[in-house]
């Protein structure tokens, strides 16, 4: 069925579903940052207008042929999921980032970061094969990546608006995101999803080094709280 609107799902929800689009090659992906991070720049305004008109609603998704299901993770996705991240990570790091920070992000930090985080993680797919998850971190979107076998095809629409909906039912009025500089995909992916540029900020990243600093864009998005 064409054309479907993803709804916001309760958070109260073990699991939401929506269609997956066939496979298709250059969807925007995913890259989030850590922590608050101090200004460095005011808002482009020129981004305002094009992107105010979605504040209030998540991504529309094309349904055709198959279902996305979004559940809560589990201790069995713990090793897959940190492939996943790993894999993701480089894909949208490794060429935008500095070097010492590429060598510190190894499957294994990973693993160690999220093992401890998984009860505010969600997980679209199987257990043997998720097709991407989330993280949240109090009113931060914390962490978003889609596999590569998974991208273009409505799995990101589906795991944001889930993302957005979990973060609406606890009262967030305003959410955010943080988004490395020069991942253009990703940047492109949030802002067709309603989500604002509204900084440059230097973000304090954790890593097995010790705090390790790095400037991203910073994203906000204002929720329709029920």
């Amino acid at each position: 069925m064409a054309g479907a609107t993803l709804a916001a799902r309760h958070a109260g929800a073990a699991q939401a579903t929506t269609p997956m689009r066939p496979s298709r090659a250059g969807t925007p992906t995913n890259v989030i940052g850590s922590s608050r991070g101090t200004p460095l720049t005011s808002p482009d305004s020129s981004r305002d207008s094009a992107t105010a008109q979605g504040a209030f609603y998540v991504c529309r998704i094309i349904a055709e042929d198959a279902i996305v299901t979004i559940r809560d993770a589990e201790p069995g996705d713990v090793d897959r999921l940190a492939s996943l991240w790993f894999e993701g990570w480089r894909d949208g790091h490794v060429a935008i980032v500095p070097a010492e920070l590429t060598a510190l992000r190894t499957r294994d930090s990973f693993l160690a970061r999220l093992a401890p985080a998984l009860a505010e993680v969600r997980v679209a797919g199987t257990p043997e094969a998720p097709h991407g998850f989330y993280m949240l971190r109090e009113s931060e979107l914390y962490q978003f990546y889609v596999a590569r076998a998974a991208r273009g095809r409505g799995v990101a629409a589906a795991l944001i608006a889930d993302a957005e909906a979990r973060l609406a039912d606890r009262g967030v009025r305003t959410a955010w995101l943080m988004c490395a500089i020069g991942n253009d995909r990703a940047a492109r992916f949030y802002e067709k999803c309603g989500w604002r540029r509204v900084a440059t900020v230097v973000d304090t990243l954790s890593t097995t080094a010790g705090p390790f600093q790095l400037a991203v864009w910073r994203y906000e998005k204002v929720l329709r709280v029920s």
